[in-house]
C-alpha cells in the first residue's frame, strides 16, 4: 500500500458517506460479539466458582476495553485526530505501524481463528439439531427415556457441511446482507432464551446453586486444567478487535472518530459484560456443579420443550449464516491469490451461467475454481469437527490462540509506535506488563484446553 496515494484518495472522499453514530457503532459491536460463545459461559463460571468466575469476566472486559481504546487511536496515521490515511482494517493498521512481517503473522493468526470459528460452529450446529430431536423425545416419552439418537453427531455435522457447500457459492459479503441480519436476530434470540430459562429454573428451585470453589474434579491437577480451559472459553467470547477499525470507519466526523469509538466501546463492553454475567451467573446459579458445557443442549431444561426447540433452531439458523461470515474473508484471500498468480488460467478466470428459475434473475454464475476451493475448505473444516467434536475444549483452544495476539499484543505495539513511548518509562512498563500477563494466561489456557481436547479424544 502507498500511504501517500491512499491519503490523497481519502481526501477526495466525501465525509457524508460516513454517517455512523455512537449507537450504530454500539449495535455493530454487540451484534459481532453475541454468539455461540455465550452458551459456554455458565460452564466456565461453574469451573471457576462464585468469586473467580465473575472476577474473570470483569478482568477480560477490562482488557478488551483497553484494547479497544488503544486501537481507536490507531485509526488515523500518523496523527490520531487528523492524520491521513484512515486505516480501515486491522491488517492494514498492523502493516502501516509494525511492517510487512508483522502483517503476515497477524494474517496467519486471523485466518486460523476464522477457520476455528467454522469448526466450532459445525460442532455446535450438530449438537443443536440433535438436541431438538432429543427434546421432542423427552416430551413424548418422559424425562427418564433413553432418547440417545446415536452416540455422536457425525451425521448432523455432515448434513451441515453439505448445506455449507451450497451456501459457500455466495460470491461475497455484498450478496449476503440478509444472511447477516437473520444471524444477528437469531443470536440475540437464543441467548435471551437461555438467560430466561435459567432464571426460571432459579425461581422454581428457590435456591442459588454453586460454591466459591466451583465444580469439583477428579483431583487437583484435573481441576487446574479445567480452570484454564474455562478461562479460554471466556477469552473466546469477549474480543472484537478484528472488527473495531471497520466499525470506526463508518463513523461520521466531527467529532473525531476516535472519541465516538471510545464511547461506543465503553457502552458496548458494559452491555456485553452485563449480558455475559446473566448467561454465566444465572446458568451456574440454576445448575451448580451439574452445569452443562452448552447451556441449551446439555438438557438442564426439558420444558417448555417448544421453547427449547425454538432456541436450538435459532442457534442452527445463526450458525448457518455465521459460518459464511467467517468463511468469506478466507475465500476472498485464497481466490485473490490464485487470480493474481494465474490470471489467464481458464479454470480460475472463466465463469459459466446456469439457468435456475428459483433464483432472482433466473441464472447463476459459477466458477470452477471457486466451486472446488470452497468445497475443499468446507470438507476440511467438517472433517476436523468430526474428529474433535468437543465444544468447550475447542472454544478454549480458539480463545487461547486468538486473544493475546489480536486483543493485546498488536494493539499495545501499535500504541507504543504511534505515541513514540520511550522504553522503560512508566507507560511502556505498564503496557508491556499487561501484555506479558495476558500472554502467560493465554499460554496456560492453551495448554489446559489442548490437554482437555486430547483427554476427550483418547481418554
Amino acid at each position: 500500500m502507498d500511504i501517500k496515494e491512499d491519503a490523497k484518495s481519502q481526501l477526495r472522499d466525501s465525509v457524508s458517506t460516513r454517517t455512523g453514530t455512537l449507537w450504530t457503532a454500539v449495535t455493530h459491536i454487540i451484534t459481532g460479539v453475541i454468539g455461540a460463545g455465550v452458551l459456554s459461559l455458565a460452564w466456565a463460571t461453574a469451573e471457576l466458582g462464585w468469586i473467580a468466575g465473575p472476577a474473570a469476566l470483569i478482568a477480560f472486559a477490562g482488557v478488551t476495553l483497553l484494547s479497544a481504546f488503544l486501537l481507536s487511536d490507531c485509526y488515523r496515521y500518523p496523527d490520531p485526530d487528523n492524520g491521513l490515511p484512515r486505516l480501515n482494517s486491522y491488517a492494514q493498521a498492523v502493516k502501516v505501524y509494525l511492517g510487512k512481517k508483522n502483517e503476515i503473522v497477524c494474517g496467519a493468526v486471523v485466518y486460523i481463528n476464522l477457520m476455528g470459528f467454522c469448526i466450532a460452529y459445525t460442532i455446535v450446529t450438530a449438537t443443536s439439531i440433535r438436541a431438538i430431536m432429543k427434546s421432542n423425545c423427552y416430551h413424548r416419552e418422559g424425562h427418564n427415556a433413553t432418547c440417545s439418537y446415536g452416540d455422536n453427531n457425525d451425521y448432523f455435522m455432515l448434513l451441515f457441511g453439505f448445506v455449507q457447500i451450497l451456501m459457500s457459492q455466495i460470491p461475497n459479503f455484498h450478496d449476503m446482507l440478509w444472511l447477516s441480519i437473520v444471524a444477528a436476530i437469531m443470536s440475540f434470540a437464543y441467548s435471551l432464551i437461555g438467560i430466561c430459562l435459567a432464571l426460571g429454573k432459579i425461581i422454581e428451585k428457590r435456591k442459588i446453586e454453586g460454591s466459591v470453589r466451583g465444580s469439583p474434579a477428579e483431583n487437583r491437577g484435573a481441576k487446574v486444567w479445567l480452570v484454564f480451559q474455562a478461562l479460554g472459553n471466556i477469552a473466546f467470547s469477549y474480543p472484537f478487535s478484528i472488527i473495531l477499525l471497520e466499525i470506526q470507519d463508518t463513523l461520521r466526523s466531527p467529532p473525531a472518530e476516535k472519541h465516538t469509538m471510545k464511547k461506543a466501546s465503553a457502552v458496548a463492553v458494559f452491555i456485553q459484560t452485563f449480558f455475559f454475567f446473566c448467561c454465566g451467573c444465572f446458568g451456574y446459579a440454576a445448575f451448580g456443579d451439574s452445569t452443562p458445557g452448552n447451556l441449551l443442549t446439555g438438557f438442564g431444561f426439558y420444558e417448555p420443550f417448544w421453547l427449547v426447540d425454538f432456541a436450538n433452531a435459532c442457534i442452527v439458523l445463526h450458525l448457518v449464516g455465521g459460518y459464511q461470515v467467517y468463511s468469506q474473508p478466507i475465500f476472498a484471500a485464497m481466490e485473490r491469490c490464485l487470480t493474481d498468480k494465474y490470471p489467464q488460467n481458464k479454470f480460475i478466470a472463466n465463469f459459466y451461467d446456469f439457468k435456475l428459475p428459483i433464483l432472482r434473475g433466473g441464472t447463476a454464475r459459477l466458477n470452477p475454481m471457486r466451486i472446488c476451493l470452497r468445497t475443499m475448505y468446507v470438507v476440511i473444516t467438517t472433517g476436523v469437527a468430526v474428529m474433535f467434536p468437543y465444544f468447550n475444549e475447542v472454544l478454549g483452544v480458539l480463545g487461547a490462540i486468538g486473544f493475546w495476539p489480536l486483543a493485546v499484543y498488536f494493539p499495545v505495539e501499535m500504541c507504543i509506535m504511534q505515541k513514540k513511548i520511550q522504553s522503560w518509562t512508566r507507560p511502556w512498563l505498564l503496557l508491556r506488563g499487561v501484555s506479558f500477563v495476558c500472554l502467560l494466561v493465554c499460554l496456560l489456557c492453551l495448554v489446559g484446553s489442548i490437554y482437555g481436547l486430547v483427554g476427550a479424544k483418547f481418554g
